[in-house]
């Protein structure tokens, strides 16, 4: 094979691998949050199986909400108000749904930025590329009105997790390992 066409075979290549984070998000993650990111699948499945032993009733909403099918984010501005609510899966229970709070998405003009502005458990942070129907957010956790640290200040205050969509008013993001009570959480929004 000729050099040229050599290079050109690898670009075909290129062009059809799946994107993947890379850039900033790569310079600002910690190497805990990317060990998280790695083992996303197998804490994903384990938190989900201890999930089926929780109260039948939300072990049936868990299942609707992760049936739904995932669609692309960039045909869709996540900007604006949204509720939001919490579900922990696995670890100190099988399974807890939390209510309903509120929770707003901006765009700064370098992309989308997070904020739970009601409810106990906080959290603020920004959301990255990784592919056409994935982000990854990398946030800060924070209780009541306490400031939220920047992130990078620590495995107790970091979060990571991967964002899906489902519709135009419906999305979520699982966060893997997040430090307290759980071994999955998901914050799921919707309009």
């Amino acid at each position: 094979m000729t050099p040229r066409l050599l290079l050109a075979a690898l670009c075909l290549i290129g062009f059809a691998l799946p994107a993947h984070a890379d850039g900033e998000v790569q310079k600002l993650i910690t190497a805990t949050d990317k060990a998280r990111l790695d083992k996303y699948g197998e804490t994903r499945k384990a938190a989900l199986e201890e999930a089926k032993a929780g109260n039948p009733a939300e072990v049936k909403q868990l299942d609707l909400l992760l049936a739904k099918p995932l669609v692309a984010f960039s045909d869709k501005d996540l900007t604006g108000n949204w509720k939001c609510r919490t579900i922990k899966a696995g670890g100190l229970s099988p399974l807890v749904i939390y209510g309903w709070f509120k929770c707003k998405v901006t765009d700064d003009g370098s992309g989308w930025r997070l904020q739970k502005i009601s409810g106990s458990q906080r959290t603020v942070g920004r959301f990255f590329d990784d592919g056409e129907k994935r982000a990854i957010y990398l946030g800060s956790f924070s209780v009541n009105d306490d400031k939220a640290k920047p992130y990078g200040s620590g495995p107790e205050s970091d979060q990571v997790g991967y964002a899906f969509r489902n519709s135009a008013t419906e999305w979520r993001i699982e966060f893997p390992a997040p430090h307290y009570e759980s071994k999955l959480d998901i914050m799921e929004f919707k309009r």
